[in-house]
């Protein structure tokens, strides 16, 4: 093959050549996208609005929200477009960006749920010590590392994989994932970030074998409440989290070990939808919409909105 390291621009993949199934899967990403966007939208307005939610929990439920938010919107409007113009083309510099952002996002995800699972060990089994341990500064000196971390991770990560040249600009995703883009290098150049992604996935299960740990301590904890009431309402907070951990993590790790190789797998799509839109469309309604908390200070902004909109 020729060596196209030159190009423009790459070709993602569509869903389908059929017209019809085209027109489906433009609508079910955008009902998919629609519900992630507004119930992040809502958990972040209720958040900064309602002073009763600034506390750790809850700052941790507006990164995880931001986070989401960004992380969808870097993967699934481009998907929709390819979709609905029938063109599925993605720039050179484009391609560049969607990896970056969506290895800044999907990183920061993984230690803001880590982050969490710490903040209710420390709540649950050691609640004297939770306003020494969990302040605001320590709160937000935790999420900062994050966020530097993941800047740093998506540029190795980016820079590695695009100093590869490249045999093809066809890619087998329907959007620039690595795996995909290593599979059409044309340099041994590859090797290098596949051994960086063998490492990241190292790291991700560490981090969700942490979290495992963690929330046996927390069970161990719960059972000896000796309020029935007490323990149904720690586990109605645990079990929702640790779903959507055990989901985003083992897709996401299942997703990225599957070694490059020119043959197309089936399972190549559903896993990266599994692990890229699921996720940021379910967080906001497991996390917090089954808190009343979130519940209370949403119903307070829609009744200051519809009272604002009765005086028009």
């Amino acid at each position: 093959m020729n060596n196209l390291t030159s190009m423009s621009t790459f070709l993602l993949l569509g869903f389908s050549d059929d017209l019809e199934l085209q027109i489906l899967h433009f609508f079910v990403f955008l009902t998919l996208y629609l519900m992630a966007v507004i119930g992040n939208l809502l958990i972040i307005v209720a958040i900064i609005v309602d002073y009763h939610l600034h506390t750790p929990m809850y700052f941790f439920f507006l990164n995880l929200a931001m986070i989401d938010l960004g992380f969808i919107s870097v993967i699934v409007p481009k998907s929709m477009a390819v979709s609905l113009m029938d063109d599925r083309s993605i720039s050179y510099s484009g391609c560049v960006a969607q990896v970056f952002l969506s290895l800044f996002f999907a990183p920061l995800d993984v230690i803001v749920l880590t982050i969490m699972a710490h903040d209710r060990h420390i709540a649950i089994c050691n609640p004297l010590e939770y306003d020494k341990i969990m302040h605001k500064g320590n709160c937000l000196d935790m999420v900062a590392k994050g966020w530097i971390f993941s800047v740093f991770y998506a540029t190795l990560h980016t820079c590695c994989t695009f100093a590869n040249t490249f045999c093809s600009n066809s890619i087998n995703q329907f959007f620039c994932e690595i795996p995909h883009l290593l599979k059409i290098s044309c340099s041994e150049i590859y090797l290098v970030e596949i051994g960086l992604l063998a490492f990241s996935c190292g790291v991700t299960l560490g981090c969700f074998v942490f979290i495992v740990i963690t929330y046996l301590k927390i069970f161990a904890t719960v059972l000896r409440i000796p309020s029935v009431h007490g323990q149904k309402k720690a586990l109605s907070t645990c079990i929702p989290h640790l779903t959507v951990v055990s989901l985003y993590v083992l897709t996401g790790v299942f997703a990225h070990v599957i070694p490059p190789s020119d043959v197309f797998s089936a399972l190549d799509v559903p896993s990266a939808v599994m692990y890229s839109v699921i996720p940021p469309t379910l967080n906001p309604f497991i996390y917090s919409m089954r808190n009343n908390e979130i519940k209370a200070a949403l119903w307070k902004i829609l009744k200051v909105v519809f009272s604002y909109s009765d005086v028009f």
